[in-house]
């Protein structure tokens, strides 16, 4: 939980996942978390640092568990943090185009 309370941690550590989970993983993770974390059960004292929790969790989930929102996001991550694990067909340098290599002969 020391993850999901750190303010620059990513989506995917606050659900405790690797950015290449797969849905099923995105949803167990969640639910895993909500168990511990909801306001609902956790003991009175907690239930104001809980709320926060869980409010960045369930976040975290309606991101991740959308594809055009996870798509946007994982997008955001790596051009904005510049992140060594984003792996993009872009480039961000101009490149000349040749007409005769660009023919599929």
């Amino acid at each position: 939980m020391a993850a999901a309370s750190a303010p620059s941690s990513s989506l995917y550590e606050i659900l405790g996942i690797s950015a290449s989970a797969d849905c099923h993983e995105i949803k167990a993770a969640y639910r895993r978390l909500a168990r511990t974390c909801h306001p609902d059960v956790v003991a009175m004292n907690r239930k104001e640092y809980s709320a926060t929790e869980f409010m960045k969790i369930h976040a975290a989930y309606s991101t991740l568990s959308d594809p055009d929102k996870r798509a946007n996001y994982d997008k955001g991550l790596c051009f904005s943090f510049n992140n060594k694990r984003c792996v993009s067909g872009f480039s961000t340098y101009k490149t000349r185009r040749n007409w005769e290599s660009d023919q599929c002969w």
